[in-house]
């Protein structure tokens, strides 16, 4: 397949870098366009720009798809000044809400990669700002992506990939020392706040049942942190997935018993109430167990639901199948399994993989290779993508991924 132009290829943004100060106030990135404009003096032909008004091709544009409207904006400076203007933005149609997109990249020391629309069946070049590793933990949130660093994991950024804008938060007052974290943001569409959230897991001094977990609350309206949970689970650990769901905290849990013995692990989900606060540290009572054997859990948001994606009938370290399940009150139902013809289509597929899903759309890819399949939940449907362009520069190099939501309107 025909490798489609980049926006990289335009050169049509970049991020700003600043240098970090010791206040406690985040450091914010602001976008640098550095366009290459077609002359805006017309050698043949008649120019768009004296045949419409501003208003008029104002709201042309408004009506394109996003990738189209970056697009645009490498035409002239005067479109491209019309497509960045607060009015402009402001007048984007609710309507055009675009399907999430998936941005697919390497797990080498190079941030960049491709992504994917899934409106116009087309993949770009492209790249998040401010990913110094792929190896990165990263979530989504509506316009929004927010990144931690795997080492510390107290370097924290949100950004909008569209605008290019991003913002460093100051650091999480929780433990700084974890075995498993788990992170998730949340935007409020009405406020334009968002909710940052960090499960962190740590095994306990000479207990080897006995597990620390504490949540750090990250806040956009008050710009700090909060701790309100820190306590002791009985054999009870944190996992490295979560999401938020109309105010309530979803994370994965796994109890590891042993009984004669043998360590026998069990899965589930532990709710946790951001806005009361409230949290009973009696886990087996509270835990949403697993509806069956599951690997490689992922929980996604669909229409503040909750729901899960997961590997199931595992054998042998090769799993038999993926599930897509919704909870319903503390059941959980199943809404699909992936077909044999596509879960064969991934080739080796070993017990774990990339999962994310945005709106109405999950994706679902291999570590392994670039072959990305998406389940619409509404219409209940998978299919494939469009062949990603990228290939592998060596036999063992992996691939992993991330959805957003393309927005102008959202801002770090």
């Amino acid at each position: 397949m025909e490798l489609e132009p980049s926006w990289g290829d335009h050169d049509c943004g970049c991020l700003t870098t600043s240098t970090e100060d010791n206040t406690s106030e985040p450091d914010v990135f602001d976008p640098l366009l550095k366009i290459t404009y077609i002359n805006d003096e017309e050698q043949d032909g008649v120019c768009i720009n004296s045949i419409l008004p501003d208003d008029i091709l104002e709201r042309v544009l408004r009506h394109l798809p996003v990738s189209t409207i970056i697009k645009a904006g490498c035409v002239c400076k005067k479109w491209n000044d019309m497509l960045q203007s607060a009015r402009f933005i402001q007048n984007l149609p609710s309507t055009s809400t675009q399907n999430p997109w998936y941005f697919m990249f390497t797990s080498d020391n190079d941030p960049h990669g491709h992504v994917y629309d899934p409106m116009l069946l087309k993949w770009y070049k492209f790249e998040i700002p401010y990913v110094e590793m792929p190896s990165w933990n990263i979530v989504s949130s509506s316009g929004l992506v927010c990144f931690m660093d795997n080492d510390s994991r107290r370097k924290l950024y949100v950004c909008n990939p569209i605008t290019k804008h991003c913002r460093k938060l100051a650091e999480p007052q929780g433990p700084e020392v974890s075995d498993y974290c788990a992170l998730a943001i949340s935007l409020d569409k009405s406020s334009k706040n968002y909710t940052v959230t960090i499960v962190r897991s740590k095994q306990a001094p000479g207990e080897p049942v006995d597990w620390d977990l504490a949540i750090d609350v990250y806040s956009s309206e008050k710009k700090t942190w909060e701790c309100p949970v820190d306590v002791n689970l009985h054999a009870w650990r944190g996992g490295v997935d979560s999401v938020i769901c109309d105010g309530i905290l979803y994370f994965v849990v796994y109890l590891t018993r042993t009984t004669m013995g043998v360590i026998r692990p069990r899965n589930g989900v532990l709710a946790y109430d951001l806005a009361s606060g409230c949290f009973n540290v009696d886990v087996n009572e509270c835990v949403i167990s697993a509806p069956c054997h599951v690997t490689c859990m992922r929980l996604i948001n669909f229409e503040e639901a909750l729901v899960m994606v997961g590997g199931i009938e595992k054998r042998s370290g090769v799993i038999k199948g993926i599930g897509i399940w919704i909870l319903k009150g503390r059941e959980w139902e199943e809404v699909s399994r992936m077909p044999n013809k596509f879960f064969q289509g991934f080739g080796e597929f070993d017990d774990v993989f990339a999962s994310s899903g945005l709106g109405n759309l999950i994706y679902i890819q291999g570590y392994g290779s670039t072959a990305l399949l998406m389940f619409d939940m509404n219409s209940k449907e998978w299919r494939w993508s469009h062949k990603c362009p990228a290939t592998k520069k060596f036999p063992l190099q992996l691939f992993s991924g991330i959805c957003f939501e393309p927005r102008f309107d959202i801002s770090p």
